[in-house]
């Protein structure tokens, strides 16, 4: 089985994409999906950030992405981190079949991740990443079991891309009321922040384990 794994450059996902890499014996790792001029049996396409066209899909025998969120439900950006503001820890994910609409393939296999409610940004997206380790790993396992997929059934939903702006706290609201939405902000290139008189204020937030 010829595995190819491909991500955006210059993104949080790449230490993953390379240990998936490390994992799967041969495979390669790609960051543009023009760059790759073989054909494979499987290409992973993971956390990348833009539509492939279907001369390129047709390449290949399966060009699977992954999203968190239970499809049709919750296409679009950042559906984790949405769902996580809604208040949810059971995170669904689908591996699905890329197709040249966003979020709209067939589904070979859905997942849960369950998460503690407690988990800031950077071991978030560690649990993610492991998770969609694990779904590439045992799809390849089980090859015979889940390679046939199955159209998306229901209403669809979208969230739209994240904004700085998404990251606004209400001085009117708790902590308490909005530790979800601090859960998600990265401190560094998106922190939580608020405004007040006029002046804007940022906000970090840390761990302190006991």
């Amino acid at each position: 089985m010829k595995i190819a794994i491909l991500t955006s450059p210059n993104q949080w996902f790449i230490p993953y994409a390379q240990k998936l890499e490390t994992t799967i014996q041969g495979s390669k790792l790609f960051f543009d999906h023009q760059a790759i001029d073989e054909t494979y049996t499987l290409v992973f396409i993971l956390s990348y950030h833009r539509i492939i066209e279907k001369k390129y899909l047709q390449q290949h025998q399966h060009n699977i992405v992954i999203h968190a969120s239970a499809l049709p439900q919750g296409k679009g950006w950042a559906p984790m981190f949405w769902q996580i503001l809604e208040g949810k820890n059971e995170i669904p994910f689908s591996m699905f079949e890329a197709s040249e609409t966003m979020d709209d393939g067939d589904i070979y296999m859905q997942k849960i991740l369950t998460l503690t409610g407690l988990e800031l940004h950077d071991e978030l997206r560690e649990k993610e990443a492991q998770f969609v380790i694990q779904m590439c790993l045992e799809f390849m396992q089980n090859y015979a079991i889940y390679n046939k997929a199955h159209p998306q059934i229901g209403s669809p939903s979208y969230y739209h891309k994240r904004k700085a702006s998404d990251n606004k706290l209400n001085i009117h609201k708790s902590i308490y009321e909005q530790f979800n939405l601090l859960r998600i902000c990265n401190n560094e290139l998106y922190p939580a922040y608020f405004e007040l008189n006029q002046i804007k204020y940022i906000l970090k937030i840390e761990k302190v384990e006991p």
